[in-house]
């Protein structure tokens, strides 16, 4: 990453249970207190979000059961802490009881550092990558060389969800 640029990251989310089951009440119950987690960790920018406090009102790829979440961070190590070193990586470990497998859930991407994408930004940022692969454009954790939590955090998953 190139001095003035910061770390965009999209990913989303199709819950497998309406929000209001029992099911997902654990889940729901802790939107805030993450949320809350990742704006205090030191590299945290900025985070989408809609009157509620959070993003799981705002409707993506016209799928009420998809939930987006797009934030930007100063730098890689900052958003590697708040998904493996905190309590998100908890939740993270238990998403397929909360979500379906999504092949393609996660975008990275480099901004101007006072940029705040939109979530149209985030879509074609992450159909970019489903359709030409990884690049400078659009890429997932693999292709930044000080990403290293990635590798050996992911809660024994196989894939890059981060919900």
């Amino acid at each position: 990453m190139t001095e003035g640029q910061h770390l965009a990251q999209f990913n989303i989310a199709r819950i497998r249970y309406p929000l209001d089951d029992p099911r997902m009440k654990e889940f729901v119950d802790n939107v805030a207190r993450v949320n809350g987690l990742a704006e205090g960790i030191e590299g945290f920018v900025w985070r989408l979000q809609d009157d509620s406090g959070n993003a799981m009102n705002i409707k993506v790829y016209d799928d009420p059961r998809v939930l987006p979440n797009l934030t930007v961070w100063e730098n890689v190590e900052a958003l590697e802490r708040f998904v493996w070193k905190t309590v998100h990586s908890r939740f993270y470990g238990r998403r397929d009881e909360w979500f379906e497998h999504i092949e393609t859930p996660l975008v990275l991407w480099h901004v101007p550092a006072d940029h705040r994408p939109t979530m149209q930004e985030g879509v074609d940022r992450l159909e970019h990558l489903k359709a030409h692969g990884p690049s400078d454009h659009a890429f997932g954790w693999d292709r930044i060389p000080a990403a290293q939590l990635w590798k050996t955090a992911r809660c024994g998953a196989a894939s890059e969800h981060a919900a």
